[in-house]
């Protein structure tokens, strides 16, 4: 079959950049690939961080065309005129913010227009975490020209039905994040990041207001009377730091606290994750995450708040806990059972068994069965 991707991937940085480069690499055991993604994917005043670009190398060797600029309407026509002549059997999108879709929605009806291209699109979220004017204007726009959906939670799945009734998806479960090597010995891993402690918890990516870590600073204080127990923060902050320095500071917590605020290069990743003991998601809101990929793959125990679709991952007692949002006793309570009834390996035996669910090609075989139908 022939596919066009339209999607963040390497050069540019971040999750879903990194999932499209493993979605490609899949369907390119069997399938025509095409791959196009941007040459401005955010105006600089509008992104948050010290970079959009991915420092190391791309070890998968995807190959792209750097076409859309996001902010460009004669540019969207363009592109929209190349893909409907190319004439791909489906054009893929991975949408997450509705701050793309006037581009991927005018793209999409050019494309159309061939009377042969199927546009189907992966959603990461289909409502964005931090909601602006617009937001739904923009993707009722662009859902209205695509014909398939894959959805990554059931409740990516509850929020696009609130907007396409009618729609036609399958919800396939984020798969696990398999570019970032193989596990390390997790004294060796520590060594390697000067993280000489005993007991390790992560809290990992990059730091925005809806992920919760000031709940987990909370929490932390009310678990400080354990010195063993240290958080290591690992990510480049998209809010203030200062706002997170205060409360350190306020909670006397500093010698539990160890923050790299930087974005972590890929061939890091395994380092911090096989250092820890568990990985922590205090999010106050989500569709899916990533993240709990990313620690799947490694074999980490999960300590994440039961919203959105974490709970369709985080088993509690099982491979973690769950616990309730915004809730600083209830996540100190879980952290502090986890060590006091030593479940590190049960729930690291756990998540191995519950791997394979997650794999790239159940994802795409199921995604194939989707769009193969009338």
């Amino acid at each position: 079959m022939k596919i066009t991707i339209l999607s963040p991937v390497y050069p540019f940085r971040g999750g879903i950049a990194n999932f499209t480069n493993i979605l490609a690499s899949e369907l390119l055991k069997n399938n025509d690939i095409q791959i196009i993604t941007f040459k401005r994917q955010y105006p600089e005043l509008l992104f948050p961080g010290k970079t959009q670009y991915e420092i190391s190398q791309n070890k998968l060797n995807i190959k792209s065309s750097q076409l859309v600029d996001s902010i460009n309407p004669l540019n969207w026509f363009n592109v929209g005129r190349k893909v409907k002549s190319d004439k791909p059997d489906i054009l893929i999108f991975s949408f997450w913010m509705p701050f793309f879709a006037p581009a991927f929605g005018t793209i999409a009806k050019i494309v159309k227009k061939n009377n042969h291209t199927k546009i189907l699109s992966i959603c990461h979220n289909v409502i964005p975490h931090e909601t602006k004017p617009g937001d739904l204007s923009f993707t009722k726009y662009f859902f209205s020209k695509v014909d398939y959906f894959v959805l990554l939670s059931q409740k990516v799945k509850s929020d696009l039905l609130k907007i396409k009734p009618a729609a036609k998806f399958k919800v396939l479960f984020h798969p696990v994040y398999s570019s970032f090597g193989e596990p390390v010995n997790k004294k060796a891993a520590k060594e390697h990041l000067n993280l000489n402690y005993p007991k390790i918890i992560l809290f990992f990516g990059l730091v925005r207001e809806y992920k919760g870590l000031d709940i987990l600073l909370k929490a932390m204080n009310l678990i400080k009377q354990n010195p063993d127990v240290k958080l290591v923060i690992a990510g480049e902050f998209y809010q203030e730091k200062i706002i997170y320095d205060n409360l350190i500071k306020k909670y006397q917590i500093s010698e539990s606290i160890f923050i790299i605020d930087k974005f972590i290069d890929s061939e890091e990743v395994k380092y911090y994750f096989s250092a820890a003991d568990a990985v922590v998601l205090p999010y106050k809101d989500a569709t899916q995450s990533g993240i709990v990929q990313v620690a799947v793959n490694f074999g980490k125990p999960l300590i994440g708040s039961n919203v959105g679709g974490l709970g369709e991952i985080i088993k509690n007692g099982y491979n973690g806990y769950l616990v309730e949002k915004n809730n600083p006793e209830e996540l100190a309570n879980a952290i502090e059972k986890f060590y006091a009834e030593d479940k590190e390996t049960e729930f690291t035996q756990n998540i191995k068994k519950e791997a394979d669910k997650y794999s790239w090609t159940k994802f795409v075989n199921e995604l194939m069965i989707l769009i193969s139908e009338k």
